[in-house]
């Protein structure tokens, strides 16, 4: 005996999917138009905060150093402008820019700017102080949360302390200078480090719609792959069964041998109108439906079939779960056997329902197919989504050793009894 198990899919059906592959294959323009904060507009925002260049120009359009020590200042401001530029141009969400930023990197060019900055206040003034908003903005950008934090912060005492240096004491620094400096070289780092970590939460969040719209793909290949093996098993091994009495009959009772003729049509078209509504994902299965079914299949196999049912009523997901696990326990036994007695089952207790398909034939003679087969499979997978546990196994029957399919499935709400 053989139990199996298997992890709740949920069906995706075509209008849903095709709305989650919508997510699937985004460009980066495209991820980057959905955040709403175009590049052009990041551009704008970045580039804006340059405006802390103007006290150092003003500094140096006001009283010039000369020689060698402009040609210095010059470069300086230059190389500063450029590391910026370099920094700020990728989009927080262009993975591919944020790439060249490794750790080692990114803090060789943090303190190679803090370096660059500081020598430019001890010869030049404390007004190149204001270059610590841009190396703040890098820093908040390029660095991991904990870095930049920490970096931000460090920046925001070391513009406090120089300007407090650099005015003598406490007493007689500028305040209404230093008091917005640090504000905003602590306010614009935390400000990029925000940024920073939306940028991380819409990548994240488009990378795991990517995942749901392929695993979404995957769940819906595997639906119609069991859905038609359990359609088609079924009607094909009935119109097999007609075809085989019409032409047996064709000779002796042609009016009988036509009728059978025209129920394949039936079948075959009932098959049709199945798989079509299979393909669209809008097929519900009934218990009841079934058993009448699988009573008329197994009828015309030469199979006698016993129904016995007393459960009570089932939610809407249970019996259409039942409903497979008949169609799929009645076709193995058309297939796979040489039964003359089949016995379906069906009980309730214990908030529980249990399904029993068994039939006299040798269990010998189809058990490598039924093993190795996708239709238990399949069905395994359905009630394990229910909870429930699926058994395969040799039964005694009246004729000696039989084959059984038993299905346990806990079922939830009050429930009304119905006998049929």
């Amino acid at each position: 005996m053989e139990n199996f198990t298997g992890e709740k899919l949920e069906y995706s059906s075509p209008k849903n999917l095709a709305k989650t592959q919508a997510y699937d294959g985004l460009s980066l323009q495209e991820i980057i138009a959905a955040s709403g904060i175009s590049a052009r507009l990041w551009r704008l925002y970045a580039y804006f905060w340059l405006i802390c260049l103007f006290f150092p120009i003003l500094s140096l359009i006001q009283t010039p150093p000369l020689g060698l020590q402009l040609l210095i200042v010059i470069a300086g401001l230059m190389t500063f402008v450029a590391a910026y530029f370099w920094v700020m141009w990728p989009h927080p969400l262009d993975d591919g820019g944020r790439t060249r930023f490794r750790l080692q990197k990114s803090i060789t060019l943090i303190m190679g700017l803090t370096v660059l900055v500081l020598v430019l206040c001890i010869n030049y003034g404390s007004s190149f102080l204001w270059l610590f908003i841009g190396v703040s903005a890098i820093a908040g950008l390029i660095l991991s949360f904990r870095n930049a934090s920490i970096a931000v912060f460090g920046l925001t005492l070391l513009t406090l302390g120089f300007n407090i240096y650099a005015g003598g004491n406490i007493a007689s620094a500028n305040w209404l200078q230093i008091i917005p400096l640090v504000l905003l070289v602590r306010g614009l780092g935390l400000d990029m480090i925000g940024f920073v970590r939306l940028s991380d939460a819409l990548r994240e969040l488009h990378t795991a719609r990517k995942e749901l719209a392929r695993q979404a793909v995957m769940e819906e290949r595997l639906r119609m792959a069991r859905d038609l093996h359990d359609l088609l098993g079924h009607s094909l091994s009935l119109i097999t069964l007609k075809s085989e009495l019409a032409g047996r009959l064709l000779e002796k009772d042609p009016h009988i041998a036509s009728q059978e003729v025209h129920e394949i049509e039936r079948v075959a078209r009932q098959s049709l109108r199945e798989v079509r509504e299979a393909v669209a994902g809008y097929r519900q299965r009934t218990l009841h439906g079934e058993l009448d079914g699988a009573r008329q299949i197994l009828d015309a196999a030469g199979v006698v079939c016993t129904v016995e049912y007393e459960a009570q009523s089932l939610p809407p997901g249970t019996d259409a779960v039942l409903a497979w696990i008949v169609r799929e326990g009645v076709t193995n036994v058309i297939r796979h056997s040489r039964a003359k007695h089949c016995l379906i089952r069906i009980m309730s207790a214990h908030e529980s329902v249990r399904v029993e398909v068994s039939n006299d034939g040798s269990p010998h003679e189809k058990s490598s197919t039924i093993e190795s087969g996708s239709g238990l499979s399949g069905l395994a997978e359905r009630v394990a989504g229910l909870g429930g546990r699926i058994e395969t196994g040799t039964s005694p029957s009246s004729n000696g050793i039989g084959y059984l399919l038993k299905v346990e499935i806990p079922i939830k709400g009050e429930l009304t009894a119905e006998v049929r």
